[in-house]
């Protein structure tokens, strides 16, 4: 596939699942949250991880509020990111509560970094929440187009779980020679472990 037909592929299917998010009900939306959450807290990875990344969600995506709580509550360290302004970068920060986060000016909840520690190291001992608008069953994620993400986990060490609704959840998604795949896929309905060679068979396309 051409790299204009990858990018015109996805910007088709971030349509068609940003309306298939829109159209969950706040009261079904609340059940398949709290199934994935029941499937991140049951993995070993989430046990014998000392800190655990994740983004925070906005309304429409997969929630992770509730897992802030639980693995606080569960005496993890929790960090969440924060865009670098003029890159295309993201750094994590160690916060305590939610009450340590603020809008950005895209609207997304990030750490204040006046009260929070920016994480430099223990990412070895950690575990990484990856948002998509979709996953397939090799492990890549449909983002939403400006890679932050795809850069962090090029570097990143620790254990890496995508989490989207079942029904975001494709056999095949485009994919570039940046696309980095995750190493769980936890849904409302399942959990699949991607093995090596599936994350990283077929990626030879670029964006």
């Amino acid at each position: 596939m051409q790299i204009s037909n990858v990018r015109e592929e996805k910007k088709r299917l971030r349509n068609k699942f940003r309306a298939i998010r829109k159209n969950i009900s706040p009261e079904q939306k609340q059940l398949l949250d709290r199934r994935i959450l029941n499937r991140i807290v049951s993995l070993y990875q989430y046990r014998d991880a000392k800190t655990v990344l994740t983004y925070v969600s906005k309304d429409e995506e997969t929630d992770t509020l509730m897992l802030i709580e639980k693995a606080l509550n569960d005496g993890k360290s929790v960090a969440v990111p924060k865009c670098v302004d003029g890159t295309r970068l993201m750094d994590f920060y160690y916060i305590s509560g939610v009450d340590q986060l603020e809008k950005s000016s895209f609207g997304v909840l990030e750490p204040k970094t006046d009260i929070c520690e920016k994480m430099t190291d223990g990412f070895e001992d950690s575990i990484c929440i990856v948002p998509g608008m979709a996953f397939d069953s090799s492990g890549f994620r449909l983002g939403y187009g400006k890679g932050y993400y795809d850069r962090f986990l090029s570097g990143y060490s620790g254990v890496t779980v995508g989490i989207c609704f079942s029904e975001c959840f494709l056999w095949r998604l485009p994919k570039g020679k940046y696309d980095r795949p995750v190493q769980l896929i936890i849904t409302d309905r399942f959990l699949r472990s991607i093995k090596r060679a599936e994350r990283f068979a077929g990626n030879n396309l670029s964006t």
